[in-house]
């Protein structure tokens, strides 16, 4: 039977890369079979994204400020406490303020410098990787010197770090969605393979084949078939219509209601239909409302794309695994002939 490796979620909003990890779902009639992870402790500081991660996931997710938790344990949190060792640290730190569409304000918030706290997990529990995700824009904001620093400060822990762009569309996701993901392993470790592209550009999946069944059915006859009626502000974001025929664009957290509109532009999208656009599937359900669905959504990493990322990472593990065990094998057997 195949090791599970231990998970730690950080920033695990409503679980899209957790499911990419556990593995387990059907996405557009295709099944993305389990893979052998086993998550042993999940955060988030949103309350809806946990309930809905808790209800969809089966796993728990403690709802808190990571800081808190981290350097106020002993005192409030004793029993969110963090475990001592895990096999692999997932983190995608919140990255509206390194967003090409937000107000790009970095390090200069809060919640820019919240990737100090997967830091600061990754010292306490020594994964063997670690996999952080980000926006396209952590490349470029503060001209290159916010990717500096980070990768610097996780090198600084005795790993080797290297830095990826994934187009979410190459691994069968119907969207123009570009991720930065940050790998570090260990330095004695052997190379990390990125996970390849199952599609080529000509085979993106399109909007219409995605999203066809759900054109005409009504409002509410599908979970979270319910949409934005916020109303047409022609020249601003997300006032655009989508098309069937291209892929779709990158679902974002913070459109305030304003979703790209349909093609029939009869309507915007509803949330499962931008659920469907992150290759999320159907019987994954968001709570509470329409709007948080939108921002959960929006806020995650796609699955299927996930999913591929924690194919690569198992390999990596087998073979990590496999190599201290036969290097442990051969010093026993050395020792057993030296008596």
């Amino acid at each position: 039977m195949a090791k599970k490796y231990k998970v730690i979620s950080l920033f695990s909003g409503c679980g899209g890369m957790d499911l990419g990890f556990l593995g387990g779902f059907t996405y557009l009639g295709k099944k993305y079979s389990k893979r052998n992870f086993d998550i042993i402790w999940a955060n988030d500081i949103d309350y809806n994204a946990c309930v809905t991660y808790e209800k969809n996931l089966g796993h728990r997710c403690i709802c808190a400020n990571i800081d808190e938790i981290l350097y106020q344990e002993d005192r409030l949190f004793p029993k969110f406490e963090l475990p001592a060792k895990a096999d692999i640290v997932l983190g995608g730190f919140p990255c509206q303020d390194f967003s090409l569409a937000g107000k790009r304000r970095g390090f200069d918030s809060a919640r820019g410098n919240l990737y100090k706290s997967m830091v600061e997990v990754i010292k306490r529990t020594n994964p063997k990787i670690f996999i952080a995700e980000n926006v396209k824009g952590l490349l470029t904001i503060h001209n290159g010197e916010a990717i500096k620093k980070i990768k610097k400060d996780f090198e600084a822990l005795g790993y080797s770090v290297h830095i990826h762009l994934l187009h979410s569309a190459y691994y069968g996701v119907p969207q123009s969605r570009e991720r930065v993901i940050i790998v570090g392993t260990s330095k004695d470790s052997p190379d990390f393979p990125l996970p390849k592209q199952i599609l080529q550009k000509d085979d993106w999946i399109m909007l219409n084949e995605a999203l066809c069944d759900l054109e005409n059915l009504k409002e509410g006859e599908a979970a979270n078939h319910f949409w934005s009626k916020a109303k047409l502000c022609p020249g601003k974001q997300g006032n655009s219509s989508v098309s069937p025929d291209k892929i779709g664009p990158t679902m974002r957290s913070e459109h305030h209601g304003n979703i790209e509109y349909h093609w029939n532009k009869k309507r915007r999208l509803s949330a499962r239909e931008a659920a469907r656009i992150q290759s999320f599937p159907d019987d994954f359900i968001f709570y509470p409302s329409t709007s948080a669905a939108y921002k959960q959504i929006g806020n995650a990493v796609p699955p299927v794309m996930a999913w591929h990322i924690a194919g690569a990472v198992e390999d990596f593990l087998n073979e990590e695994y496999t190599v201290v065990h036969e290097s442990e094998r051969i010093s026993k057997q050395l020792l057993v002939g030296s008596v």
